[in-house]
């Protein structure tokens, strides 16, 4: 009897461990659901697959925030992982800043039994035959979204595009990269106009004995761990990674920190305010009147709305 009994254990526990096997692998590209749990703090408009739509205007204001103002906000909310620098610039000359909704990819080491079983689910899922498997989550991008990889900083025959996909990156995205790895051909992906990306170097090999393993699932680049949804700020400074859910807020105190910033400095040269008085926190009477000022800035001046701006001080009186 007791035989019986660890026998039907055993099977149940073999059972078990089939299904998630099996819960595992039934995808490349992640599902709608499995990203809306993901992500399950957002609640405002998602795109197709699930992912948060962080607005084209968030993102365009997000664009001219201090790196270190962004960084406070993350920290501000518990978020202290967020930020990787020491990244080599495909075009640093134009000193852009990008930002955009985050599509991500994970590669790893090859291993044929599973680079067969991932390629067989991908092609179900109806990503294109001839394609190199690193094309597919370029066939998935779309306006707005930036691509970032975990490439496992495999430089040598670990060059995740050349120009040609750099080319169809930027069609699709109107936007670049975030690699934590490597591209090839640098030469020609410097001539591909308007794009740009983060990258840990470059190699002049293709890309060999790399498989993708996933789309669009929970990825690690550098110190950050990195969500499909996510919105990603990446300048000559660094890059910042930021939960949708909490762009809109960070944004708005960031902008708020930029003017409070110009106004300590306008009146410490007006011989108003001490250095010292600047460098600190504001006094309640400082408070004040950084905030009238706020209040009578033309709208045009404004990096917020006005009506964002109002709700702002009304909470903060």
């Amino acid at each position: 009897m007791r035989r019986i009994i660890f026998n039907l254990l055993v099977f149940a526990g073999f059972a078990c461990t089939t299904i998630t096997a099996q819960a595992q692998f039934d995808r490349v590209a992640m599902d709608r659901e499995y990203i809306i749990s993901l992500t399950s703090q957002w609640k405002g408009e998602r795109l197709s697959d699930g992912r948060p739509f962080v607005s084209d205007n968030l993102l365009e204001r997000l664009k001219k925030i201090v790196l270190t103002h962004a960084w406070g906000g993350l920290r501000k909310h518990k978020f202290n992982n967020q930020y990787q620098g020491n990244w080599m610039m495909i075009n640093p000359d134009k000193n852009t800043v990008m930002t955009g909704r985050v599509v991500t990819a994970q590669y790893m080491p090859l291993r044929p039994d599973f680079g067969d079983l991932i390629r067989k689910v991908g092609l179900a899922e109806g990503h294109g035959e001839k394609a190199q498997s690193n094309v597919w989550p370029i066939e998935m991008l779309r306006d707005g979204d930036v691509y970032v990889a975990d490439g496992f900083a495999k430089v040598e025959e670990g060059t995740l595009i050349g120009d040609r996909l750099a080319n169809s990156i930027y069609s699709k995205s109107k936007r670049g990269v975030v690699f934590w790895g490597t591209v090839r051909n640098i030469q020609e992906i410097k001539k591909v106009e308007g794009f740009n990306g983060w990258i840990l170097g470059d190699h002049p090999s293709s890309l060999t004995e790399v498989m993708l393993t996933s789309i669009n699932a929970p990825i690690r680049v550098g110190d950050v761990t990195v969500l499909p949804g996510d919105v990603v700020f990446a300048s000559p400074y660094g890059t910042l990674f930021f939960p949708a859910y909490l762009v809109g807020s960070i944004v708005l105190e960031a902008e708020i920190g930029n003017l409070r910033h110009a106004y300590g400095i306008m009146r410490n040269r007006a011989g108003d305010w001490t250095t010292g008085q600047i460098d600190s926190n504001y006094t309640p009477q400082m408070t004040k009147e950084f905030h009238d000022h706020l209040r009578k800035m033309p709208d045009a001046e404004l990096p917020m709305p006005r009506k964002e701006l109002n709700e702002y001080l009304d909470a903060n009186k």
